[in-house]
């Protein structure tokens, strides 16, 4: 049985048709052609999945799509500024935070959220935040400095590549 659902993705109002028993991720990848959000474990594990639900990191392959209907939901396609990368895409780039990428989308969503509600958080509250999110390539110390440096970034307004620059040399300060 198939179902129409209407959503709010990524500041567009978005009606669907897909079958009754789609989770979110499902309705994103396969009725809406997001494919961002990554399909990685299908039962909350992995964190691959990650987008926010008013401003919140969900894991979309667990949450049955009626439960995001009437809320904002925010994919890693909907973080950039039209063509400018966010301040976190910058820095995940900028510090090799992203190896593979399966992974990324996710972390992007769970970082962002945390920013939002704690624009300077401390390594406890990154690691915290990022926990859900699973990553078999860079063992997290980069994707933690990244996260860093883009709560720099949108604090200060000042750019991830001046923050990475700084750190790296503090001469090169501006």
């Amino acid at each position: 049985m198939h179902t129409v659902v209407e959503l709010r993705v990524n500041g567009d109002r978005r009606t669907v048709g897909v079958p009754s028993h789609y989770t979110l991720l499902e309705t994103l990848r396969y009725g809406l052609g997001l494919t961002g959000s990554k399909q990685g474990c299908d039962k909350g594990d992995c964190g691959a999945c990650t987008v926010l639900r008013d401003g919140e990191a969900v894991l979309s392959c667990i949450m049955p799509v009626h439960e995001a209907a009437g809320h904002e939901i925010t994919t890693v396609e909907g973080l950039a500024d039209g063509s400018a990368p966010h301040p976190l895409q910058d820095a995940l780039d900028l510090t090799g935070g992203a190896q593979c990428g399966f992974c990324t989308p996710g972390i992007l969503c769970s970082a962002h959220g945390l920013l939002a509600r704690k624009p300077d958080p401390g390594r406890e509250d990154i690691a915290r935040a990022l926990s859900g999110n699973l990553c078999r390539c860079t063992g997290y110390t980069k994707i933690f400095e990244a996260v860093d440096i883009a709560a720099e970034a949108l604090r200060t307004g000042v750019t991830p590549e001046a923050i990475a620059a700084r750190r790296r040399d503090p001469a090169e300060a501006p």
